[in-house]
């Protein structure tokens, strides 16, 4: 069968939907609410083309594209009441308040909705199970690999963070340090912090360079960092001599791919999110997969699901973003 693909959002949600209700509950559809932080957003109409994929793959899926015009917590309840009204099989939502969706989705399980979140969580008594992007070990080692791979003769790199209190900076500068004897050519030769400040980030990396005249790389695994990075080696003139990565956002480093001041960087691919997410709600919502602790669920071209403890799992490693495929990205985040 045909996949639908429909955008809606707000108040107009119900009456939109309620409408179509009687004639779609008539077919064998398997139908799955993708609900985002909000409508028009590149990010997650990214999702929702790989959620398409996943309904074309599937056969009997058809995919509910929706979510509030603004990224608030009401909004999306709002939302999520109207597809409860729907009677959906399935709800995957990324989620805009950790805790204030709780009431809602457990009222949608109640009804016998399938309930998941992926990219940003839901707190566990409001969904089955989560979907990461990908794991803090993934990206520790990914910032590190990607620097590496550049470096086939060894080299010195240095990290430029966030915040020295930024939780899940450290993480991954911590899950970096711990599979650095895999790389025993590369010398770490020091961490800074731009705070997430542009201006900051820019003068750290530049003051990196300064202090470290044979720095080979910067790794800033925050978005603002690696920008700034970037630019600060372009205006030292040493594109070629010093590599910038880390994890970004292509459309803001698509200029320092271009430069060459950044050979490649990582961050989760919106498309197989949605695709990821797409193919978890349809295992729960025909039974074919129960949301529990080591159940491995099958996510098609993505590989397997595996849930811990907290019915989490993480998707794959962060993707990688080089002068390959920038132009295939940077319009869409």
């Amino acid at each position: 069968m045909s996949m639908t693909r429909r955008m809606f959002g707000g108040a107009a949600a119900a009456a939109l939907m309620l409408a179509g209700g009687a004639a779609q509950a008539q077919d064998d559809n398997v139908r799955i609410a993708l609900v985002v932080k909000a409508l028009g957003i590149g990010f997650f109409e990214a999702a929702a083309e790989g959620a398409e994929e996943a309904a074309e793959e599937l056969g009997n899926v058809e995919v509910i594209y929706t979510g509030p015009t603004d990224t608030t917590a009401e909004g999306q309840i709002e939302v999520i009441n109207s597809l409860i009204a729907q009677q959906v099989d399935a709800i995957a939502v990324s989620a805009n308040d950790t805790d204030a969706l709780v009431p809602a989705l457990k009222k949608a399980m109640q009804r016998g909705i399938k309930v998941i979140s992926w990219d940003s969580g839901v707190a566990p008594e409001g969904r089955m199970l989560h979907l990461n992007p990908s794991s803090n070990s993934l990206i520790g080692n990914m910032i590190i690999k990607l620097a590496a791979d550049e470096l086939p003769e060894g080299g010195e790199v240095a990290v430029l963070s966030a915040t020295t209190t930024s939780t899940n900076q450290n993480i991954w500068i911590e899950e970096m340090n711990k599979v650095m004897d895999n790389y025993p050519d590369i010398e770490v030769v020091g961490t800074v912090y731009g705070d997430d400040l542009a201006d900051k980030s820019y003068r750290e990396a530049t003051g990196l360079m300064q202090t470290y005249p044979d720095l080979d790389a910067i790794i800033a695994p925050t978005s603002v960092g690696i920008v700034a990075a970037a630019r600060a080696v372009e205006d030292a003139g040493k594109v070629g001599e010093v590599n910038v990565t880390g994890l970004g956002l292509p459309s803001e480093m698509a200029g320092a791919i271009e430069s060459g001041a950044s050979k490649s960087f990582a961050i989760w691919n919106p498309i197989d999110l949605g695709y990821s997410a797409t193919y978890l709600a349809y295992q729960l919502a025909t039974e074919q997969a129960e949301a529990e602790p080591g159940a491995e669920i099958p996510m098609g071209r993505m590989g397997t699901l595996t849930l811990d403890e907290n019915n989490e799992g993480a998707m794959a490693d962060p993707f990688v973003y080089d002068e390959t495929n920038i132009d295939d990205f940077k319009d869409i985040f």
